[in-house]
């Protein structure tokens, strides 16, 4: 009984740690240090539960918190660095499976380039590691399939610009890398450069929308269809020259991409034909689970009345009467 509230308050202290740090956590593979989405963490499709990392010592605990009141269901502590992966400079998080049951974990970056990346593919119900994928060369993190079959990373081909790289498709059940690079079939010599500056994903999870900067001067969205292992790349003629760093993508009824500054719409693309249109006025968006620190600073609270619920428990019994009249322990 006392090893297990010890566990506990263990893993409660390595969260609560985490919160404090945060804010000189490394990046979590994005080519830029700084950008870490493990203390927000990652939602599933009906905002229910939200995944979070922490690095204690030379290991990661990861969570399992719900999002309504923000109690945590489960944690476990995993062998070296991992953490939830960005794959917006906006701080988008990514890596869990629309279905739910695979969440990805990415080694965070300490310099660009590296030589090796490493993820962990975890089983969600159980928080335990369901496989490695250690590479040779430098990737970050881009998607995973409905299922959690095809995790899709972005390969990065020089050791000088970030914005050279290319879209790769890994099978987990094969436990190697597709052979081929995932293309836009319409433009298969088009050669993608930018910097993600944010992202959305389609209701049903299939569809990972990513607004770039484009290494040209024009931004464009990749549309990343993560269950067909293809691509498309939408250009954005009508922003051409302009900073989309603070731009975003909203989903509207119907599934229209609706790229926005502020409150205006500045551009709509239909998910159909990938047709691009610039809106005669504004159409407000479905609304999107949040993922700013809100549920992080919720965890934490839950965690500090976990420290010391279970330093209460380990004193009482610690000073429970023993058949001999002498406090036990």
């Amino acid at each position: 009984m006392v090893g297990r509230y010890r566990s506990r308050w263990i893993c409660a202290a390595a969260l609560v740690s985490l919160a404090l740090c945060a804010s000189t956590a490394l990046a979590d593979g994005l080519p830029v240090l700084g950008v870490d989405a493990g203390p927000t963490g990652v939602t599933d499709l009906g905002a229910t539960t939200r995944f979070v990392t922490m690095p204690s010592g030379p290991n990661t605990v990861v969570a399992r918190v719900e999002t309504k009141g923000g109690r945590i269901s489960a944690s476990r502590s995993l062998r070296g660095d991992l953490t939830i992966p960005a794959v917006a400079y906006d701080g988008s998080a990514g890596g869990l499976s629309a279905d739910g049951s695979t969440l990805a974990l990415i080694q965070p970056r300490r310099a660009f380039p590296r030589s090796r990346t490493r993820f962990e593919l975890i089983a969600t119900r159980t928080l335990r590691t369901r496989s490695v994928i250690d590479l040779r060369g430098d990737f970050s993190f881009d998607a995973i399939s409905p299922d959690g079959r095809f995790v899709y990373l972005v390969n990065y081909t020089s050791q000088t610009d970030p914005t050279r790289y290319r879209v790769r498709a890994y099978d987990a059940r094969a436990g190697r890398l597709l052979p081929n690079p995932v293309i836009d079939p319409t433009e298969p010599d088009e050669q993608m450069r930018g910097t993600p500056m944010t992202r959305a994903m389609s209701p049903d999870g299939r569809w990972a929308y990513t607004l770039y900067q484009g290494f040209d001067g024009t931004p464009f969205i990749h549309a990343l269809d993560t269950a067909g292992v293809t691509a498309r790349c939408i250009d954005l003629e009508m922003l051409a020259g302009q900073d989309v760093s603070s731009y975003r993508i909203d989903i509207a009824s119907g599934g229209v991409l609706g790229v926005r500054n502020g409150s205006k719409t500045v551009a709509s693309v239909d998910p159909a034909t990938f047709a691009v249109s610039v809106p005669a006025r504004s159409v407000p968006p479905v609304a999107r689970p949040q993922t700013g620190r809100p549920w992080a600073l919720i965890a934490v609270g839950v965690l500090g009345a976990a420290i010391v619920l279970g330093a209460a428990a380990l004193t009482l019994r610690r000073r429970r009467p023993t058949a001999s009249g002498l406090p036990s322990g």
